[in-house]
């Protein structure tokens, strides 16, 4: 199994690998008890409000919610692709300061099902929450998202 920082550099290469990410500068901080943590900086997803943009909100839940699947099947061994196929949002206040996202399993995701489904049928859904804080712990939106991991690399 690879440490922690090896995981997060390889996250961090494949997240740069896609321009629209690169350009947003989305990087992952940490992975914690289950939990990724993503950020990028208000200055590359900034609107016409100085606020931070709709979808650049979006864009960084999304990230984290996909790494955090990426990351765990790489953990168990499992090459995978992750594909969203549907998500809920709520936006409850404008963000000031740079976007840090947090991603978990959602409560109805039974992990050890999810990767046994994976390794026996070679496909496997999960879902996924995500959400956003302020620098004083408020969340300022939050996501819910469903995602479909198939085994094996499409190209």
């Amino acid at each position: 199994m690879k440490s922690v920082s090896n995981d997060l550099a390889l996250l961090n290469r494949e997240f740069a690998a896609m321009p629209p990410v690169k350009a947003m500068a989305i990087r992952a901080t940490g992975l914690v008890d289950g939990i990724l943590s993503v950020t990028a900086p208000l200055e590359n997803n900034v609107n016409d409000k100085a606020c931070a943009f709709g979808g650049s909100l979006v864009s960084v839940m999304t990230m984290a919610a996909w790494g955090l699947l990426s990351e765990q099947c790489r953990r168990e061994e499992i090459q995978a692709d992750v594909f969203i196929a549907d998500t809920q949002v709520r936006f409850l206040a404008p963000l000031f300061g740079d976007l840090n996202a947090s991603a978990f399993l959602h409560e109805d995701t039974d992990w050890p099902l999810f990767l046994q489904t994976l390794r026996s049928k070679g496909r496997a859904r999960a879902v996924v929450c995500s959400r956003i804080k302020n620098e004083q712990g408020q969340t300022m939106c939050e996501m819910t998202a469903r995602f479909a991991a198939i085994r094996g690399k499409i190209e």
